[in-house]
């Protein structure tokens, strides 16, 4: 194998773990989000607000594995 080669799968393995565990996070915040204001309606505001700041900080790791991969790929 060439070092192309060995940067694309590298690249590739980056973007498969950067890409699974934020999504595996982000369905897991979200069912229990709204399976905690299905239990207590009153207080979905604030469930709401928590739930949709920990999905973005989720997404981030996501975008800092993009940013990762493309080190990987063009440098």
């Amino acid at each position: 194998m060439d070092t192309e080669s060995i940067r694309m799968l590298a690249a590739g393995g980056v973007m498969a773990l950067g890409a699974i565990a934020p999504a595996l996070a982000i369905g897991y915040m979200a069912a229990k989000g709204l399976e905690a204001m299905g239990r207590n309606p009153e207080a979905s505001t604030k469930i709401q607000t928590a739930m949709v700041l920990s999905i973005a900080f989720a997404e981030a790791i996501a975008i800092y594995a993009l940013v990762v991969a493309l080190i990987i790929k063009f440098v």
